[in-house]
This record gives C-alpha cells, sequence and structure tokens, in this order.
C-alpha cells in the first residue's frame, strides 16, 4: 500500500521516542511515534468527516506551527493534496488561489479568517472552512487510532500545489509529487551529509517549496529533528541555535545579515551549528566572512519551486574560491546549458538552465499551455541564464523573465503592473528592480498617465496594498511622458533599470 511514501510511520516504529518536531516558541514536542499517531487521527476526519478521497484538496493558511506537518503526515497516508497559501497576499490574491485549486477543505488561522470572509467570495464556497486552532486542539484530544489506507499511492500522484508567481501576472500552481519529494529528500541527504541525529531550525514560510523541501521533508526522511519558529526574529533565533544545539540552518542572505548584526552574535555559542545553507538570492562575500570568522561556513545553492528545489549545491569549502557559483548539481540532477539558437553552450558561455530527473514536476494544476512551454522531452526550462566555468560550477548570469528577489521573495513586474495597470487614469507601466540595503532589491514603477491626470501617490500606494502583498507593493513612483521603447516597439527594460539603478546609488 502507501507504505513507501509513509516516512512517518516507519519511523515510528522504528524510534517512537525520538523527537520529530518541537516548537521553539511553546516548547511543545512530537515524538515520531506522537507525530503518526496525530497524522493517523487527522487521516481518520479527513477521510471519515471530511469525506475526502486521494486528490482532493486542502486549502492551508497559517503562520509556522506544528500542525502544518501533522496535515503533511495525513496527506502521505491518505493521497490528498495539500495548498500551502502565502498569508502575506492579499485576500483577492488568496481567492484566486481558491478559485483556482478548488479545495474542498479550507483550514485557516482565525487572524486570516475574518478577512477572507470579507473580501474572499471563493474562500465563502468552500465546502468545509475549519479554523485552525480548533483542529489543533481536536488533534491533542485525540486516542491512539489505527490508519489503514484506501489508496494505493502512486509516484506521480501530487502532494502539493505550490504556487509561483507567473510572467502573466497570474500564480501556476506547481504539481509536487511523491516522487519529487523522495529524490529531493535523497538529492539533499547525499550532499548535505544529513543523519539521524542532525537538528535543523524551520523560520523559512510554509507557503514556500523552501519552508517545506529545503530541509523539513529530508529530515522527516532521514528521522532527524526539526524545530519551528513562527517567525523570523533575530534575537530569538540566535537562542534557539544556541539552546537546542542546531547542527544544520536554512536562510536567506538577509536574514543572516540581521542575525551577524544583532548585538548578541559575537558572545553567541554556534559550535554544534556545522553550516549554514543558504538560498533566495547569491550572498555578499563579506558577509560569508563575517560567518566563516565565527567558525561557521555557508553552503550556497540554486532551487526552484517546480524541481527539487534543491538543484545544486556549492561545498562551504569552495564558498570564497568560487565566490558568487551556484556549485555543482545535485547527485541525481542533470543539466543542461543552451544558447539562444539551442545549441549547447561552451565552458564560460551563457546560456539557459535546463533541469532533468524525477524532481522535476510534471507540470502545472490545470495549465497545459504553461506546462508545455515550461517543459520538452523531460527538460524543464528554468528561464535563468547561466554560464559553467572550466571545473564545471555554475553561475547564474542573469534571469530571462524579469522577476526580483526582495527580501527572499519572489517578484514578478508583470503581476505588480496587472494590478497597477488596473488604476483609472494610467495609461502604461513598467516595474523595475532597484538596489536596496535591507532588501536586496525593491520595485520602482514608471508610470505614463493619461492626458489631464494628476499623479496621487498615497492612492496608488492605497490601490497597490489592497491587491498585492506588502513585499510586492512599489517603493518608489516615477512619472514619465513615455517608456522607452526597442526597435520591436516593446518596453525597453534594459534602460529603465539603468536609470533605476542609477538613481538609487545617487540618492
Amino acid at each position: 500500500m502507501n507504505e513507501r511514501w509513509d516516512w512517518v510511520e516507519r519511523w515510528a516504529s522504528y524510534r517512537p521516542e525520538k523527537v520529530a518536531l518541537k516548537d521553539g516558541a511553546t516548547g511543545e514536542v512530537f515524538t515520531y511515534g506522537a507525530l503518526n499517531q496525530l497524522a493517523n487521527h487527522l487521516a481518520h476526519i479527513i477521510t471519515g468527516e471530511w469525506k475526502l478521497t486521494a486528490g482532493d484538496r486542502i486549502g492551508l493558511l497559517a503562520e509556522n506551527n506544528l500542525t502544518f506537518v501533522v496535515l503533511f503526515v495525513a496527506a502521505q497516508k491518505t493521497g490528498v493534496i495539500l495548498i500551502p497559501m502565502n498569508w502575506r497576499l492579499s485576500p483577492h490574491e488568496i481567492d484566486y488561489l481558491i478559485q483556482d485549486s478548488q479545495p474542498k477543505v479550507c483550514v485557516v488561522q482565525a487572524r486570516f479568517h475574518e478577512r477572507l470572509k470579507q473580501d474572499a467570495p471563493h474562500y465563502q464556497k468552500v465546502e468545509h472552512l475549519v479554523e485552525w486552532e480548533q483542529l489543533t486542539e481536536d488533534l491533542k484530544t485525540s486516542d491512539a487510532v489505527v490508519y489503514q489506507p484506501t489508496y494505493n499511492l502512486k509516484e506521480d500522484d501530487p502532494i502539493f500545489i505550490l504556487y509561483t508567481s507567473g510572467t502573466t501576472g497570474f500564480p501556476k500552481g506547481a504539481l509536487y509529487t511523491h516522487r519529487m519529494l523522495f529524490w529531493n529528500s535523497v538529492n539533499t541527504a547525499l550532499r548535505l551529509d544529513l543523519t539521524s541525529q542532525d537538528v535543523t531550525l524551520n523560520v523559512m514560510p510554509l507557503f514556500h517549496t523552501g519552508g517545506w523541501n529545503v530541509l523539513l521533508t529530508p529530515f522527516l526522511h532521514r528521522g532527524a529533528t526539526t524545530l519551528m519558529l513562527p517567525s523570523f526574529e533575530p534575537d530569538r533565533v540566535l537562542k534557539t541555535l544556541e539552546q537546542e544545539g542546531v547542527t544544520i540552518f536554512m536562510g536567506v542572505p538577509t536574514m543572516l545579515k540581521m542575525i551577524a548584526d544583532h548585538p548578541s552574535f559575537d558572545q553567541t555559542d554556534l559550535e554544534k551549528l556545522r553550516y549554514m545553507i543558504v538560498g533566495g538570492e547569491p550572498m555578499p562575500i563579506p558577509l560569508i566572512e563575517v560567518w566563516e570568522k565565527k567558525g561557521i561556513p555557508i553552503r550556497q545553492g540554486y532551487g526552484m519551486t517546480e524541481a527539487g528545489p534543491n538543484l545544486t549545491s556549492l561545498h562551504h569549502s569552495d564558498a570564497i574560491r568560487k565566490k558568487g557559483s551556484i556549485g555543482k548539481p545535485n547527485f541525481y540532477v542533470h543539466t543542461r546549458i543552451l544558447d539562444e539558437s539551442g545549441v549547447e553552450a561552451q565552458a564560460n558561455e551563457t546560456g539557459e538552465l535546463l533541469i532533468k530527473g524525477p524532481m522535476v514536476t510534471p507540470g502545472y494544476w490545470r495549465n497545459s499551455e504553461a506546462t508545455k512551454r515550461a517543459l520538452e522531452d523531460g527538460w524543464l526550462h528554468t528561464g535563468d541564464l547561466v554560464r559553467q566555468d572550466e571545473e564545471g560550477y555554475l553561475y547564474v548570469v542573469d534571469r530571462i523573465k524579469n522577476m526580483f528577489i526582495s527580501g527572499g521573495e519572489n517578484v514578478y513586474p508583470a503581476e505588480v503592473e496587472r494590478i497597477l495597470g488596473q488604476m483609472e487614469g494610467i495609461k502604461e507601466v513598467a516595474v523595475i528592480p532597484t538596489p536596496h540595503e535591507k532588501w536586496g532589491e525593491v520595485g520602482k514603477a514608471f508610470i505614463v498617465l493619461e492626458q489631464g491626470i494628476t499623479f496621487s501617490e498615497s492612492a496608488t500606494l492605497a490601490h497597490c496594498r489592497t491587491y498585492l502583498a506588502k513585499f510586492k507593493v512599489p517603493q518608489s513612483f516615477v512619472c514619465l511622458e513615455e517608456l522607452p521603447k526597442n526597435g520591436t516597439g516593446k518596453i525597453d527594460r534594459v534602460a529603465l533599470k539603468k536609470e533605476a539603478y542609477s538613481s538609487a546609488s545617487s540618492s
């Protein structure tokens, strides 16, 4: 049946007393035996009370907590599909995800429920609306039960639909299968030397593949221990790393800078920390050196929601020698680099990175057009331009698409432009990344107004904040008579980017 995928059930039979999860805020602990018992109880609720079958969807909206993992383990048992939704999004954006994925159940933290009831019509039509806090309490009072699966899971059955922003301005739901889950775990354990004795702290949000699949799910597969915090706070993270003897920690460069800048950093004992895993964006060399001086090496890598996500890794011994590199492909990851004409690029030539392997998505949820564009003979087009040096180390040169990263969050200009374009009086708009000391990059909107219209920054910000997550809202606005265009009549984003960066550096 489903023994192949029910990892926690296996660890519960091997080492039921081993700590699987600990809430770093409350101190609550789940052993593998307790986690399996809770998941069995939840599996009965899913199939009995909610009457879901394999392939039915459950929407999830909450800050990080242990119940997320119980839901994950129950999904491995029952074949239901989890849809983690970004709680930073506006109700309008969340409602689109619900409309697209059509979950039969939404489990929602109380603080988000009222907003969705008022501003998300598709949310209101969901068959079962379950309060997160109530479900958590119900699980705590559950009796020991055994769950016997009635459906034989297939490796290409999805366990997640993970939404990523699209270049068309509408999110796409990447299917994340049980096979992807397994092979990502294998790749991760091989490259990071994971053991059941490892301890990690997870502060990455569980609406991202990074929160789930960089370390959390490989740790569950390995029988290791994961600590969780609801959000990132440098002071609490530092204390937890020291007090709990964390051996591996994953964060984005912004997080690592905030930790290193904390007054307690120099006095905090982190001797058990083997290394830091860094993703999301390149880490500046001076910051790598700060951590190296602390005795903690940095391992950078590359990943994406549609594959893995753990695709490449730069060994920490090469962090300085190969500065800026994303390392080499992980064990079962195959890569190609194709130039603009589709020919294999030579060493140090730039081309698009293509990925192939058992950790690549079969496609996008109910979006055959996007699937066809992304996948070709099993090769996933990443949309990233890279080069490979003579030693086989990969370097990201640029993104083919115009996405930029702000504080570890992906921002797609087309999505922001679509929202701004809905405002009366805006004729044209282009959103370009501009440097920011704290967040890496933030958006700058170049706007062309209809004749006779006066620009109101306060009204424009209010509109953006209503329909966009905070990290997507442009930090500045510039009104132009017209946007620069290239020979084909398209917006010249290169010229605008030069303008954005030059104005940022001169300010």
